[in-house]
C-alpha cells in the first residue's frame, strides 16, 4: 500500500470501517440465530416430555430463561389485566392478555399468558374478564417476550387494565400493586378451557432462527462486495493507461 495516494489510503481505512460493521451485524445475527435454535429445542423438549414441575418453579433463580412444564392450582388475582400491545397471529393485529396468577402452594405471584384477542381499527379494547375460583392451571414456563427497542412502558386504560408495549416484571409488579411477580409467565396450554386464542410457539412477533440466518448472509455478503468493489478499483487506478 506504499504507493498508494493519501485519498485512496482514507478510502480505504473508510472501506475497512465499513467492512469491520457489516461483519459484525452478521456475526451478531449468527449469534441469534444460535440462541433462538438453542430456545426451540428446549421447548420442544419440554412439550415432548410434558413433567409437570410446581408453579413455583417460575421463580427459581437459576432457570429465569430456561422452559419448563408447570401445573398448579390456585386462583386469578383481581388485579387489572396486562394487555400486551402489538401483538399479531394469522396475520392480524392485537393484543395478547395476561392475568395474575396467585397459586395455592404460596408461591410468588405470576402471568399466566391466556391467548390473543383482535384489535378493531378504532382499537377499541375488549372487555376481559377475570375467571373466578380455585383452578387448576398448566402450561409452558417461558421467559417474558422481549420489549425489543420500544421498551416496556405499560399505560393504565378507563378501564383500569393496563396496556403494555413489553413486560418489565418490577415495573408491572408495582402498577398492579403487588410485592413481587415471577420472572418467568405461563403460557396456558391450548387444550385449557381458559382464555382465547393461543399456541405455544415461544418466537410469535419476532425472528426465527432463518430469518437471522438470511441477515447474517447479507450482512456478509455486503461486507464481500464492498471488499471486492474497493479491489477492483484500487487495481483499476494502479493499472498504466
Amino acid at each position: 500500500m506504499a504507493c498508494m495516494s493519501r485519498p485512496a489510503g482514507w478510502l480505504w481505512l473508510l472501506a475497512i470501517l465499513v467492512i469491520a460493521l457489516f461483519c459484525r451485524a452478521g456475526a451478531w445475527q449468527l449469534d441469534r440465530a444460535g440462541q433462538k435454535r438453542a430456545m426451540l429445542a428446549q421447548s420442544e423438549k419440554a412439550l415432548a416430555e410434558r413433567k409437570p414441575l410446581p408453579l413455583s418453579a417460575a421463580s427459581d433463580p437459576a432457570r429465569t430463561t430456561a422452559y419448563d412444564w408447570a401445573a398448579g392450582e390456585g386462583r386469578f388475582a383481581s388485579v387489572p389485566a396486562v394487555l400486551l400491545d402489538n401483538q399479531s397471529h394469522a396475520d392480524r393485529a392485537g393484543i395478547r392478555v395476561y392475568r395474575v396468577f396467585l397459586p395455592a402452594s404460596a408461591a410468588p405471584p405470576l402471568l399466566v399468558d391466556l391467548g390473543w384477542l383482535p384489535l378493531p381499527g378504532d382499537r377499541r379494547l375488549p372487555v376481559i374478564e377475570t375467571p373466578a375460583g380455585l383452578m387448576p392451571v398448566a402450561g409452558l414456563l417461558a421467559p417474558p417476550p422481549s420489549p425489543g427497542l420500544a421498551g416496556a412502558g405499560a399505560a393504565p386504560q378507563a378501564d383500569g387494565n393496563l396496556l403494555a408495549i413489553g413486560l418489565d416484571r418490577a415495573a408491572l409488579a408495582d402498577a398492579l400493586k403487588l410485592p413481587t411477580l415471577a420472572p418467568r409467565v405461563l403460557k396456558l396450554d391450548p387444550a385449557s378451557k381458559l382464555g382465547y386464542a393461543r399456541d405455544l410457539d415461544i418466537l410469535p412477533n419476532t425472528l426465527t432462527p432463518e430469518r437471522h440466518l438470511g441477515y447474517a448472509v447479507q450482512w456478509f455478503g455486503l461486507a464481500l462486495a464492498l471488499l471486492i468493489t474497493g479491489l477492483v478499483l484500487t487495481l483499476r487506478k494502479r493499472r498504466p493507461h
